[in-house]
């Protein structure tokens, strides 16, 4: 799920950027002609690639250019290559940013790591929060934020204030303000028909009132009676007549 979700909601973040390849699980080689000098990030981001359909990347074939964003989803089977062997890897082919995510929070504490890399070594990035719906790591090389919402990892977007979202989760999002715009259609509509009906019934209130202060006035009532019959000013008496 957090491939899948990173992957996706890093692909629709850079959509419109021609030089940024985003993979995950799939084989990164870094030795031409050596078949065992291979790694296989879950997630990684290139920048300065052209972007198109890879099977895997080999590093010689893109300007050497290595990954510069890796994720690793720890798991019991992957904690040691995860912490010891990968970090070395990443490190000699100078990624830049290496991040470490266990979801089940029994390898890593916190459950969120991130290192970058500084003058050739490793050094730790910085927590924005400590609180566990706050807790985040800013990466430089995406310009996002990841961060933890109930132990899920999201990537946040600092300049809108939100999460990067997967095909589904906008399509869902979609279909949510489609169903509001539609519903807000049909009300507005029921207060435009209340609002006809209205204006019907008191139109034929108007017209019912103005007979019967004509049927008065013809019956030689004076002016002042039928007003008081009627429970109208003298002036809406003479605006009846006069219409």
């Amino acid at each position: 799920f957090y491939m899948v979700y990173s992957v996706e909601a890093l692909e629709i973040y850079f959509k419109n950027r021609q030089d940024v390849y985003v993979s995950a699980n799939s084989f990164v080689y870094y030795e031409r002609g050596d078949r065992e000098a291979v790694i296989a990030p879950d997630v990684y981001v290139v920048l300065g690639v052209r972007k198109r359909k890879r099977d895997n990347y080999k590093v010689w074939q893109e300007g050497g250019i290595p990954p510069a964003f890796v994720l690793e989803i720890t798991s019991e089977t992957t904690q040691e290559k995860d912490q010891i062997i990968k970090p070395e890897i990443y490190r000699n082919l100078s990624v830049r940013e290496y991040f470490q995510y266990d979801p089940s929070g029994d390898y890593l504490n916190p459950i969120l790591q991130g290192v970058r890399l500084v003058e050739g070594n490793y050094e730790p990035i910085a927590a924005q929060g400590t609180a566990f719906d706050t807790f985040g790591l800013w990466s430089e090389v995406l310009g996002l934020e990841l961060q933890l919402i109930s132990g899920e990892l999201r990537f946040r977007d600092r300049q809108t204030g939100e999460f990067l979202k997967t095909h589904g989760e906008l399509d869902a999002a979609l279909q949510q303000t489609e169903a509001v715009l539609q519903q807000t259609e049909a009300n507005l509509q029921q207060t435009e028909t209340a609002l006809e009906e209205e204006k019907t019934a008191r139109s034929q209130v108007e017209s019912a009132l103005r007979s019967l202060v004509s049927q008065l006035l013809n019956s030689g009532l004076e002016l002042d009676r039928v007003a008081q019959m009627t429970q109208l000013s003298e002036d809406e008496i003479r605006q009846f007549v006069d219409d």
